[in-house]
């Protein structure tokens, strides 16, 4: 075990086993609920190998690990029976409804592999724009080779998802292979093209595809992970190795191709015969229920089925409304939904993500924009859900019809031109989905808090051993006696809100205040109401004395020091009548941050209320 050591230190230091009610994590930290806090040994935790630091407050003892903590979590989970909580965002478990869940599960499974599905994507759509514009024949080998590594990893998708999913649920991903290696196998498909019935003990097999599908997989590993627990726990030692997966494989194969894994398409196929019904009664209303739900029945692949109906219709009619005019609504009113993230949010590796999955989304390959950014932060979603729809409607009252087979993106809206005025009407129905989605989404979205969003690049890092070089860091001391607030506490926006950094504030007890660490003065304010340093490694502090000080404009304020001079820990910077100040109705509450936080994956605050100066304030790490 890689991190015993690790692991038997935090149980000796936080009460044993016994005492912990339940566990989670975020992106650098074991956030623990404890049965009894004054059983916790603080000291003793932060001389553990492998503990960066920790800090209890929120209703939570958090030990800090750093980027392989999700590796901890694991290995304490399979080493102690304790409970283990959902989400690491507070201590208080939250209701949420079952789509946010379905939702949280689904990104969760998904989102290890928007890197290449969003490579597939990006690869696609050049492809695509390289035919359109005449640069490329997409009948060359050159294109069919690409296209073909592209498309693997939307045709395989099972296989991932399989991996990931068995990570998600906690049972044998490799096992879970084998469940994703059926659904595709040749045999199968085979199976599929031929016609005839099948059967599997005595029961009818429903032959989908699932070449693509996200659905049947995931709800194939769901169910090995019950069966998985309830045949290891009765299963003897001497025998699991083979056991365990062969009697889980006997009694999930079944359900899998008789229950679960057709399911999508059962529903699917009855939702094919419903929208047909409504377009031939209520023919604007279908182009609407697709612009709207087309991201879930692409999630459920039941997009496949409405395909098929979609298919008799132009077989019959010469034209096609079921899907192609709501689907290519639904598709562009994601992309600008992700564009609107793009632009508002203000985290770099949020932007990239958007920007970059936003790009395949206008040529029609969505599952990048609907996995990473829709699913993950709902708001994008619902808004290219609602956009997607009003614009259908439009679509379905102008009667638009796709005259010529074609892919549900922008680059493709000629297919329309036919007999009528569609093209047109398709371009306007477009033209809103995309405008509306956009304005929603920029509206409605907001930035996840810093430990609830793992950055690309911390993601991306490989395992390190526990007190590697990755979790290098560097204290930052109080630069004044008094007690310790929360940033949340404060009475300044610009502050409360993290937008300045991350750090924690004093409210001082005397006049004088010091250097928090060995560094450079970076700057000092003509007022003298806020001075900023960088440390030796590089940490960017602001240590602003008092709340709307700036008004004073210097009276009361002496500064000691001056930019570019050299300070060691504990040098006096400024000087300040504390009493004069408060007599003219200013609050002193001195906030200390850290200005660069983005480019630390945490800091860390202390669990002590009061300090002097001197005593052990902020740790980042990085």
């Amino acid at each position: 075990m890689k991190y015993q050591e690790t692991i038997k230190g935090i149980l000796e230091n936080i009460g044993g086993e016994t005492n912990i009610e339940s566990v989670t994590h975020c992106m650098t930290r074991l956030r623990f609920a404890l049965k009894d806090d004054s059983r916790a040994n603080m000291e003793g935790m932060k001389k553990v190998k492998g503990v960066v630091s920790c800090v209890n407050k929120s209703g939570q003892f958090q030990v800090v690990i750093g980027t392989h903590v999700n590796e901890v979590y694991d290995e304490l989970l399979n080493t102690v029976h304790i409970k283990s909580e959902g989400s690491a965002a507070s201590g208080k478990k939250e209701k949420r409804s079952l789509f946010a869940m379905l939702c949280d599960t689904m990104s969760g499974i998904v989102m290890p592999m928007i890197g290449p599905l969003a490579a597939s994507g990006m690869i696609k759509a050049v492809l695509t724009i390289c035919v359109q514009f005449g640069l490329m024949n997409d009948a060359s080998q050159t294109y069919q080779i690409f296209y073909m590594v592209a498309d693997g990893v939307f045709y395989f998708m099972p296989f991932f998802l399989a991996f990931s999913a068995g990570k998600k649920f906690k049972c044998n991903p490799y096992l879970s292979l084998v469940f994703a290696a059926m659904l595709v196998n040749p045999t199968y498909i085979e199976m599929r093209s031929a016609g005839e019935p099948v059967s599997l003990l005595g029961l009818p097999v429903t032959l989908a595809s699932y070449t693509s599908s996200v659905v049947p997989i995931i709800l194939i590993v769901y169910f090995q992970s019950f069966v998985e627990r309830f045949v290891t726990k009765f299963t003897p030692k001497a025998i699991k190795a083979f056991f365990v997966p062969l009697v889980v494989t006997l009694v999930t194969v079944p359900v899998g191709f008789v229950v679960l894994g057709p399911l999508g398409n059962i529903v699917g196929t009855y939702l094919a015969a419903f929208f047909t019904f409504l377009d031939t009664k209520i023919n604007w209303l279908v182009p609407m229920l697709m612009g709207g739900l087309c991201p879930l029945l692409v999630m459920t692949g039941m997009h496949y089925a409405i395909g098929s109906a979609q298919t008799v219709q132009r077989a019959t009619m010469g034209y096609a409304t079921i899907m192609a005019p709501g689907m290519v609504c639904s598709n562009m009113a994601q992309c600008a939904a992700t564009f609107g993230v793009a632009v508002k949010t203000k985290k770099p590796e949020i932007k990239s993500l958007a920007s970059t999955v936003g790009v395949t989304a206008l040529c029609g390959i969505t599952e990048p924009t609907l996995y990473g950014i829709g699913m993950k932060y709902k708001r994008p979603l619902y808004s290219a859900m609602a956009a997607g729809a009003i614009g259908g409607l439009y679509a379905g009252i102008m009667g638009v019809k796709q005259w010529a087979y074609g892919t549900s993106t922008i680059f493709a809206l000629p297919v329309y031109i036919g007999e009528d005025n569609s093209f047109l009407h398709i371009c306007i129905a477009v033209a809103i989905s995309m405008v509306l989605a956009f304005v929603f989404s920029f509206i409605s979205f907001k930035d996840p808090k810093d430990e609830d969003t793992v950055p690309e690049k911390a993601a991306a890092l490989e395992d390190a051993p526990a007190g590697s070089a990755l979790n290098k860091k560097t204290e930052i001391y109080s630069p004044v006696n008094g007690k310790i607030i929360d940033l949340a506490e404060v009475n300044d926006d610009a502050f409360r809100t993290g937008a300045l950094g991350k750090g924690c504030a004093v409210i001082p007890e005397n006049g004088e205040f010091c250097a928090p660490a060995d560094g450079k003065v970076a700057a000092v304010f003509e007022t003298g109401h806020a001075v900023g340093m960088v440390t030796d490694d590089g940490v960017e502090i602001l240590i602003h004395i008092g709340l709307d000080t700036v008004k004073l404009e210097g009276k009361y304020f002496t500064a000691h020091v001056k930019s570019g001079d050299t300070v060691k820990k504990g040098d006096l910077l400024i000087s300040v009548d504390i009493d004069a100040i408060k007599a003219e109705g200013y609050d002193m509450t001195t906030p200390v941050v850290v200005t660069n936080s983005k480019d630390y994956l945490d800091v860390v605050e202390t669990s002590e209320t009061n300090a002097q100066c001197g005593d052990l304030l902020l740790t980042t790490i990085k």
